[in-house]
C-alpha cells in the first residue's frame, strides 16, 4: 500500500468540497484553541497570584483572627475581633518569642476615597513604620508612615501609583494634596513604588495611613485585621509559628490549640492555597473547553458518514477493481485524521494568538504551555482515529455489487 499516494488522494478528496471540510474542522479548531487559551489564562493567573504573594515580603508569617478548619475555610471561633495591638506588642517584647525580627500590626478595610471630582474604592491599611520593611514596600517620592505619625494620629496618607492615577491622573504630582476617607481629610505625604498586580491583589491600589489614625479616626475599632511577622530566617519559620502560637494561646486564656481564635499562616501556606485554587480553576476551564473537542469529534464523524454515503458507488467500484478492505479503511481514516490534525494546527495558532491578546489586555504574563500544545495535537489525532473509525469501517464493509447499484 502506497501511503504517500493515499495521503494525496485523501487530501484531494477533501479539497473538492472546501465548505464541508471547513465546517468539519471548525469544531476541532474551536476546541483546541479554547483549551490552549484557557490553560494559558489559568497558568498566567497562577503565576501572577504567586508573584504577588512573594512580593509581600520574605520569611513572612501572617496572624489573622478567627480559626481555620482543615479544609482551609476560616471559621468564626472568637469572631474576627480577637487580635489587638497589645498582642502585637507582646510578640515583639516577649522573651518567649526568639525567632521573630519584626512585627507589623495592621488594620485593613476597603472603602470609598474621594478628592475633588474623583473617587475610587480601594484598600486602606493602617500601618506602623515596620510595615514597609516586613512587606518590602519602597517609596518612590515623599516619605512612608513614621512613628511620629502613629504617635500623633496624624491625618496623612501614603498612596500607591494606581490610586494616584484613579484620583489625580496619570503622572500627577500629588505630594501635599488632600483626599477624603470616611469624611476625614488626609494629606498625601508619599507615593509608593510600583509593584504591579490586578484586582484585589493589586499592591499599587492601596492607601497607607498611620495605624492609630485608622483605628481611632477612620474606622473606630480597637482590634486588628492581622499581624504580619518577619522571621529571622527561613529556617526558623516553623519555630516562629509555634512560639507565637503558644504565646497568643496563653494571652487569650486558651489551653487547647484546636480552639485557637486565630490562625498563623506562612507565606508558603498562602502560596500553596492560592496555587491549589488557581490550579482547580485552570482544570475547570480546560474541562469546559474539552467539551467542545467532543462536539467537534462528533461533527467529524457525522461529516465522514455523509461522505461515505455520497461515495458509495466509488467505494463499490474500487472494491470491484480489487481494492482491499484495509485500503478503504485506511483511506477514510486518513481523511479523518487530516481533518482533525489540520484543525489542531489552526486551533493551536488561534489559541496562542488569543493568549497573547489576553496578556496585552490584562496585567497577566504571556504563558504558553508546551504540554497543552502537544496534548492538543495528540488529542486531535486521537479524535480523528476514534471518530473516523466507524465511518471507515462502514465504508470498507460495503459489498461491491450493492455499492455499485446504489443510487
Amino acid at each position: 500500500m502506497d501511503y504517500i499516494q493515499l495521503f494525496w488522494e485523501s487530501l484531494g478528496t477533501l479539497t473538492l468540497n472546501k465548505t464541508r471540510t471547513f465546517l468539519a474542522i471548525l469544531g476541532i479548531v474551536i476546541g483546541i484553541g479554547s483549551v490552549i487559551a484557557l490553560v494559558s489564562l489559568g497558568q498566567a493567573t497562577q503565576q501572577s497570584v504567586s508573584s504577588q504573594i512573594e512580593s509581600l515580603g520574605a520569611n513572612l508569617l501572617t496572624v489573622e483572627p478567627g480559626s481555620t478548619s482543615e479544609n482551609g475555610v476560616r471559621g468564626a471561633a472568637g469572631g474576627r475581633t480577637t487580635l489587638t495591638l497589645d498582642d502585637a506588642k507582646a510578640i515583639m517584647s516577649s522573651s518567649q518569642v526568639t525567632t521573630v525580627s519584626r512585627v507589623s500590626p495592621e488594620v485593613s478595610r476597603r472603602t470609598q476615597v474621594t478628592t475633588g471630582g474623583s473617587n475610587t474604592n480601594t484598600q486602606v491599611v493602617g500601618v506602623t513604620p515596620d510595615y514597609a520593611i516586613v512587606h518590602k514596600v519602597t517609596v518612590d517620592s515623599g516619605n512612608f508612615i513614621t512613628q511620629r505619625d502613629v504617635d500623633e494620629m496624624a491625618k496623612v496618607a501614603v498612596i500607591g501609583p494606581q490610586v494616584v492615577t484613579d484620583l489625580y491622573g496619570d503622572g500627577a504630582d500629588v505630594l501635599g494634596k488632600t483626599l477624603r476617607i470616611n469624611g476625614q481629610t488626609l494629606i498625601v505625604t508619599g507615593v509608593t513604588a510600583s509593584k504591579g498586580g490586578s484586582g484585589f491583589m493589586n499592591q499599587d491600589d492601596i492607601i497607607y495611613v498611620p495605624l492609630t489614625t485608622a483605628q481611632k479616626v477612620l474606622f473606630g475599632q480597637n482590634y486588628l485585621s492581622s499581624i504580619a511577622l518577619e522571621a529571622k530566617s527561613a529556617d526558623v519559620m516553623v519555630d516562629a509559628q509555634d512560639q507565637v502560637g503558644y504565646l497568643l494561646l496563653a494571652r487569650h486564656n486558651l489551653k487547647d490549640p484546636t480552639q485557637a481564635d486565630f490562625s498563623i499562616m506562612s507565606q508558603q501556606d498562602i502560596l500553596n492555597m492560592a496555587s491549589s485554587t488557581t490550579g482547580m480553576f485552570t482544570s475547570l476551564l480546560a474541562g469546559i473547553a474539552a467539551i467542545s473537542l467532543l462536539v467537534g469529534g462528533i461533527g467529524i464523524m457525522n461529516i465522514m458518514l455523509v461522505t461515505v454515503t455520497e461515495r458509495t458507488r466509488e467505494i463499490g467500484l474500487r472494491k470491484a477493481l480489487g481494492a482491499k478492505k484495509k485500503t478503504i479503511t485506511t483511506q477514510f481514516l486518513t481523511e479523518s485524521i487530516i481533518l482533525t490534525f489540520t484543525g489542531g494546527v489552526i486551533g493551536a495558532i488561534l489559541g496562542i494568538a488569543a493568549s497573547f491578546v489576553i496578556s496585552k489586555l490584562t496585567s497577566f504574563p504571556f504563558i504558553i504551555s508546551l504540554k497543552a500544545i502537544l496534548l492538543a495535537f495528540v488529542v486531535s489525532g486521537g479524535i480523528g482515529i476514534i471518530f473516523g473509525w466507524y465511518p471507515a469501517q462502514r465504508a470498507s464493509n460495503l459489498q461491491p455489487i450493492e455499492a455499485l447499484r446504489y443510487e
